[in-house]
């Protein structure tokens, strides 16, 4: 009966954990598609000083470290 309850429990975690890494690459697109790849113009057109780069590259980096966090996390999570 243990060994039911586990291999259930497999399955429903690995779906979730696959279908919130799918969320998660899917949010992190939306973000990377907002910004150019020059980094001199924004969306609009109109110039971006150096702060918002320097911001926009600060979110880049946090954003990275997020996504590796994740992935360790996906490792830990599908040991069991």
């Amino acid at each position: 009966m243990n060994q039911i309850i586990n291999m259930i429990m497999r399955q429903v975690m690995g779906r979730l954990i696959n279908k919130g890494v799918s969320i998660g690459f899917d949010q992190a697109s939306k973000l990377g598609k907002g910004r150019k790849s020059d980094g001199s113009q924004g969306a609009a057109g109109t110039h971006v000083s150096a702060e918002e780069n320097a911001g926009r590259d600060k979110m880049g980096r946090d954003q990275g470290k997020r996504a590796r966090d994740m992935m360790k996390n996906m490792r830990r999570l599908n040991k069991f």
